[in-house]
């Protein structure tokens, strides 16, 4: 961010509004990985050791959704394909497939075969 002659007015750059993205130490089953997030906040992000569990539960959950719904309609044969993007909030690690009105893909593959009467 750049402040104009007198202090009055602000200009702002790009920059000033481009997703930051640090590495932090990240603890999986006791061992430290450093992993990449995005800072989703305007706070700086600290290096203290962040737990992955709020990532883990995130896919969790979207995997529970998605079976629920497979179940209902009985493939033969099912796949899903996601994303997350790991983020940094208010300190700690959270995953996001998309976040406000950005666009996400999910590919789901269905196979259903036919059983041979007679």
């Amino acid at each position: 961010m750049n402040l104009a002659k007198g202090g009055s007015s602000m200009a702002f750059t790009a920059d000033d509004f481009s997703e930051r993205t640090t590495k932090v130490p990240v603890e999986f089953d006791g061992t430290i990985v450093w992993v990449e997030v995005a800072q989703t906040g305007r706070e700086d992000v600290g290096f203290d050791v962040k737990s992955f569990k709020t990532v883990t539960d995130s896919i969790q959950a979207i995997a529970s959704a998605i079976t629920a719904s497979l179940e209902q309609v009985k493939p033969t044969k099912a796949s899903v394909k996601y994303g997350l993007e790991i983020g940094i909030e208010q300190g700690s690690l959270v995953a996001a497939i998309v976040r406000g009105t950005g666009k996400a893909n999910l590919e789901i593959s269905l196979e259903w075969e036919r059983k041979e009467t007679g």
